[in-house]
């Protein structure tokens, strides 16, 4: 063990006991270290979120803190596994596509919840206790399909990272619309009269035609939950035939 509590080889947090070292009972636990954590990243972003500063939110000493957390990676990990406990899995129904669909909404909410977590998403991250207890369900609604385990696990990945990016690009919109210094729709109507004004030309016909088939430009009042519902629809579609 190096100084301040950090390991000198690599070793999984969830192997660790609670708190490194001989004394009394630990005064904090993982649970309350990474709802400080995730509480901080919630309200400020992940940026804000260090050692320090989680270590003050508790009451404890920074250096303390490294006797429960050996190193911030430990703590990233500590906060997506927090996050995965917010999942409501409900027993299978049986419709693996509607389960799965249903699971990812749960998931874009749980980003949406906490915009930190698409940016901490990691395979390294991908065996906390609550992530087992993520994949296990998830490999129950997939009982129904006749393909392999590891196909299974690359369907659940696939899915996965379709949520993450399609939430990354809802937050860095809203974020986008946050720093303009007039109304979004404004922004959206100067963009949209530049469009058709560029489509007018007769250069772009397929573009026209996709445009003006009655379907919402993208960006001006599209339901988002649905455009996501038909990206994961058509995802879960190429599977099982």
């Amino acid at each position: 063990m190096a100084a301040g509590g950090r390991p000198a080889e690599p070793e999984v947090i969830w192997a660790r006991p609670q708190r490194a070292g001989r004394g009394p009972r630990p005064a904090h636990s993982r649970d309350s270290i990474a709802a400080e954590a995730v509480r901080i990243a919630d309200a400020e972003g992940i940026e804000a979120v260090s050692m320090r500063r989680v270590a003050a939110g508790i009451g404890a000493g920074t250096m303390s803190l490294y006797n429960y957390v050996p190193r911030k990676e430990d703590l990233y990990e500590l906060m997506v596994d927090a996050a995965g406990a917010e999942y409501d899995l409900t027993p299978p129904t049986g419709d693996w596509r509607a389960d799965l669909l249903a699971l990812a909404r749960q998931t874009r909410t749980l980003m949406h919840r906490h915009p930190w977590l698409p940016r901490l998403l990691s395979p390294v991250y991908g065996f906390s206790p609550h992530a087992l207890r993520y994949l296990e369900h998830s490999l129950a609604c997939l009982e129904p399909l006749e393909v392999s385990g590891g196909e299974k696990l690359e369907l659940v990945a696939a899915i996965n990272g379709t949520v993450a990016t399609f939430v990354a690009g809802e937050l860095a919109t809203a974020e986008r619309a946050r720093s303009l210094p007039w109304s979004e729709a404004a922004e959206q109507g100067v963009r949209t009269s530049w469009l058709g004004s560029r489509l007018a030309t007769g250069e772009y016909p397929r573009l026209a035609a996709a445009l003006t088939a009655g379907d919402p430009v993208p960006g001006a009042g599209l339901d988002m939950a649905a455009v996501f519902d038909r990206a994961v629809s058509r995802l879960l579609g190429a599977w099982g035939g």
